[in-house]
């Protein structure tokens, strides 16, 4: 599917506020109620827009602990890959795990109450999944920029 100009600019308003009305999107991108319907549900089936979701304040429901942890597994044979990606999506805390080159193999990016939930998520959740060589643990400070909009 190619984008033209209006849809990339839709696209844009989307993700600055997905609870628009079309009428409040017809207005900005001058077009009808209809056309700018059209448009998202063409989107929304092409895949281009998977999901619409809530942000949700970290600080009101107790996971402002922002923990990135670099995991290195004890070699990288597929038995091992597949194992631990099983069971890392087990893990609620995780809320994004990526596959890297580098030093290690994976980064987790985790939210939890405080460095005592962080303990305990390591000691009875993380370290128990078989084939993990070494944890490194970086703990953030402050946000600087956390964006979940792509320009295009």
């Amino acid at each position: 599917m190619t984008l033209d100009k209006t849809d990339k600019k839709l696209i844009n308003l989307l993700q600055k506020d997905s609870k628009q009305t079309t009428k409040q999107l017809s207005l900005q991108l001058n077009l009808s109620v209809t056309a700018v319907y059209e448009r998202i549900k063409k989107l929304e089936k092409e895949k281009v827009i998977e999901k619409y979701v809530a942000i949700i304040n970290k600080n009101k429901i107790e996971k402002s602990f922002l923990v990135f942890c670099h995991i290195k597994l004890v070699q990288h044979s597929k038995e091992y890959v597949i194992t631990f990606e099983r069971e890392i999506l087990k893990l609620e805390e995780v809320s994004e795990c990526f596959h890297v080159s580098g030093d290690y193999d994976y980064v987790l990016k985790i939210y939890v109450k405080d460095m005592d939930a962080y303990r305990d998520f390591m000691v009875t959740k993380l370290t128990a999944i078989k084939y993990i060589g070494s944890t490194h643990s970086i703990f953030t400070i402050g946000k600087v920029k956390n964006t979940t909009s792509i320009n295009v």
